[in-house]
């Protein structure tokens, strides 16, 4: 089982930056495929990042180069940086892990989730 808690969402200008944060419990932290993904109203929930156990990193073709997406697996943190931000990085970001060593590249089969952070860009 893993329980994960979001942080570090807000409100801040265009151009600007945010570094999100999730915590994570459970044992199998350092083994597990971890990721951000979010969503918007009215949208389907989309993939930002993702990081498998071995740091291969996947990342949305709207956010690469922007975002970076980090793990401490020592501290079981998981983090997102996210500069260059636009109105349209607006949502709700959720952290998530899945079962598997390998990267995520979609939400599928991703059982455990974060309650949210919400990250708002102002124009």
């Amino acid at each position: 089982q893993v329980q994960l808690v979001e942080s570090g969402g807000g409100l801040v200008q265009a151009g600007g930056s945010l570094r999100l944060s999730c915590a994570a419990s459970g044992s199998v932290f350092e083994f597990s495929a971890v990721g951000w993904y979010r969503q918007s109203p009215g949208k389907e929930r989309e993939l930002v990042a993702t990081i498998s156990s071995g740091l291969v990193t996947y990342y949305a073709d709207s956010v690469r180069r922007r975002f970076t997406i980090s793990r401490d697996n020592a501290k079981k943190m998981l983090y997102l940086q996210m500069n260059s931000l636009k109105p349209e990085d607006t949502a709700m970001y959720y952290c998530a892990a899945a079962g598997t060593t390998l990267v995520l590249r979609s939400q599928a089969g991703v059982p455990y989730w974060g309650q949210g952070t919400q990250v708002t860009v102002s124009s």
